[in-house]
């Protein structure tokens, strides 16, 4: 894939605090991913793969994201706190690559995430969005008729999440799924659903633990 030049890609963002898709993703709904893929991808062996995490927010996806790989590499381009480098992601050249890219990214900067999780990644990428990203006609011609993802995995219950904070009750009407991408796959997409699963694989401490470095 070329190098993209657009704009959003090749000059820095410098964004207020209060401009920030800030909407951390409960860690249960990262488990619920690998917990799904595990039983569907034959072949997926984390445990020994690099992963990166670009948009890392207070790191309630790193803490599960390093369950399952043998190392994460988060940053973000906001300092939340938790330690991690700050960094823009589609700013300058690519990054080294990695074995994975898994981030929950910023809505309106989504594609360029993907493209470039896409570029840098040797085995997949995995993106938490909402259902209503798989929609659009310029959206299908630009990304997905060109890269055509291996799995879209619609969560059957909701996840819920807060603006500037991980708590663990709440309501939403807004729907996610996962989206994900395998370096050997060329087509067609599956379609499944995350099955009732946050009972299980949600903890106590996902809300009590402060995100680390």
């Amino acid at each position: 894939m070329a190098q993209n030049t657009s704009t959003a890609v090749m000059q820095r963002r410098a964004e207020p605090h209060d401009s920030l898709d800030d909407f951390p993703t409960p860690p249960w709904a990262t488990r619920a991913l690998f917990d799904h893929l595990q039983g569907v991808l034959w072949w997926l062996h984390t445990d020994s793969d690099t992963c990166r995490e670009p948009a890392a927010n207070r790191g309630h996806m790193v803490r599960p994201l390093r369950e399952f790989f043998a190392s994460v590499e988060a940053s973000d381009i906001h300092n939340y706190g938790a330690g991690f480098p700050v960094q823009d992601y589609l700013f300058g050249p690519d990054p080294a690559p990695v074995d994975w890219t898994v981030t929950n990214p910023p809505f309106r900067l989504a594609e360029q995430f993907i493209e470039r999780a896409l570029r840098t990644s040797r085995h997949g990428a995995a993106m938490i969005v909402r259902t209503a990203f798989l929609e659009g006609v310029g959206r299908y011609e630009r990304l997905f008729s060109q890269h055509p993802p291996r799995i879209v995995l619609q969560f059957t219950e909701r996840v819920v999440m807060h603006k500037g904070k991980l708590a663990p009750k709440g309501s939403t009407a807004t729907a996610y799924c996962w989206i994900v991408w395998t370096s050997d796959h060329k087509g067609p997409t599956e379609f499944g659903w995350i099955p009732p699963c946050r009972k299980r694989l949600e903890r106590a401490e996902d809300y009590q633990l402060q995100a680390e470095g």
